[in-house]
């Protein structure tokens, strides 16, 4: 279909082109309400083989949105938003309708979903006929104009709801870190309204002053400069329970060609990922000359391969420099398609299964990964590879293979070792 599609539109209209975005539109829709359609299904399947297999029933659902995940070429995390959105549209007939109809995107439904969350069964029904049981009025709403509308409904249906999903909105204040384009970050924090409105109104005044003194800087600058300064600053003089002299500590792990300036490359930063080494470089010269300690560990990497040079520990756990020799190896969840932090060290064959305590047997999964393949059916193994590779096999006898990034390019050198360096500098 998709070469048809591509041989066809060569020879179209302008209008017809545009027909045809619309077209392929719905058609997106449609597939996407078919692909949540058949995650249902899934998800009972699974739940009845796990019940029949005398799987306890709190981990019947164990791994069901991994699997999920892994089709749909996602994180974890989407797959289990994916498959709770699948589940709750069956509960509002009238936007599951549109929905596969291709009236509206999979956002426009979760939206709605966000907006009826807290409500029951039977109230949530009569939101979805409010604000869905027309289509035509439905399709000319943008998402959030449907969320806005499915909030304001559900508002009027359980005004007590509303107080009680504040509070549970509250308790999930969080602050994350996303790599953004140009080597920066979107560093973001989810606040209640009155500390989010304080926080801002805060730094627009101290930004307006700044201005006012004759500050060179513009506002938003200013702004991301003093919030930086104000949390980082604390730390670094031995306030907020930190030691004096001590700072905060970043990890790297950079080559030392490209740490001393001997050629082009880039280093991995945790928390981020690779950012040139020239920006490393700079890191490094500005903490010197702030008079700030910068602590060096070596790690080596084979250029072969790109494979670092492993370590071994007797312990039942991955703990100590072997902990962070797979955090460093892996630099996120090794599952496929998941871009998460790692959060745990997981044996890859099973302790309780014989699976050795060392770097071969060892990997850094995500907390959902790790659960997701303690479930009924799931087996995962080491595998050669010019780098450590695990393959993971589904329930379903689906096969994914993981191998850990390399850092950098494939250098054309024939030494057998090459050095690397973990390096830690002072905020």
């Amino acid at each position: 279909m998709k070469d048809q599609i591509r041989r066809g539109n060569r020879d179209l209209s302008d209008d017809e082109r545009i027909d045809l975005i619309r077209a392929l539109t719905e058609l997106t829709c449609a597939a996407e309400a078919e692909q949540a359609e058949v995650a249902v299904d899934f998800d009972v399947s699974m739940r009845a083989k796990a019940a029949a297999a005398k799987v306890r029933a709190e981990r019947q659902g164990r791994g069901v949105a991994a699997q999920v995940a892994f089709a749909r070429r996602e994180s974890l995390a989407r797959g289990e938003r994916f498959l709770q959105l699948a589940k709750t549209v069956r509960e509002m007939p009238h936007t599951r309708a549109a929905w596969r109809d291709g009236v509206v995107p999979e956002y426009t439904v979760t939206q709605l979903m966000k907006g009826t969350a807290c409500l029951s069964r039977e109230d949530r029904a009569a939101v979805d006929l409010e604000v869905a049981g027309d289509p035509d009025r439905l399709e000319a709403m943008s998402p959030r104009q449907a969320g806005a509308a499915a909030s304001a409904a559900a508002y009027r249906a359980d005004p007590m709801s509303f107080v009680d999903r504040r509070r549970k909105a509250e308790a999930d204040r969080h602050t994350s870190i996303r790599p953004a384009p140009d080597v920066m970050t979107w560093f973001s924090a989810l606040l209640s309204v009155k500390q989010g409105v304080a926080v801002h109104a805060a730094l627009s005044v101290a930004a307006d002053q700044a201005r006012a003194a004759g500050d060179p800087r513009s506002r938003r600058q200013i702004m991301a400069d003093l919030l930086v300064e104000r949390v980082i600053a604390p730390m670094v003089a031995g306030q907020a329970g930190a030691k004096p002299g001590v700072g905060l500590m970043v990890n790297v792990v950079v080559r030392d060609s490209v740490l001393l300036g001997d050629e082009d490359g880039t280093g991995w930063v945790e928390g981020y990922g690779e950012v040139p080494g020239d920006l490393l470089r700079e890191w490094i010269a500005a903490n010197l000359d702030d008079g700030l300690d910068v602590w060096l560990k070596r790690l080596y990497e084979k250029p072969q391969t790109g494979e670092l040079v492993a370590m071994d520990s007797r312990a039942r756990r991955f703990d100590g420099g072997l902990a962070a020799f797979l955090r460093m190896r892996d630099r996120g969840c090794r599952e496929a398609y998941c871009d998460a932090p790692v959060r745990h060290l997981d044996h890859v064959i099973d302790k309780a299964l014989g699976g050795a305590t060392d770097t071969s047997n060892g990997q850094g999964v995500c907390e959902g990964h790790n659960y997701a393949k303690q479930a009924h059916g799931w087996r995962s193994r080491p595998r050669p590879g010019p780098r450590h590779t695990v393959e993971t096999t589904t329930p379903t006898g689906h096969v994914y293979m993981t191998t850990a990034p390399r850092l950098g390019p494939e250098p054309p050198l024939s030494v057998e070792e090459v050095k690397v360096w973990e390096f830690y500098w002072a905020a």
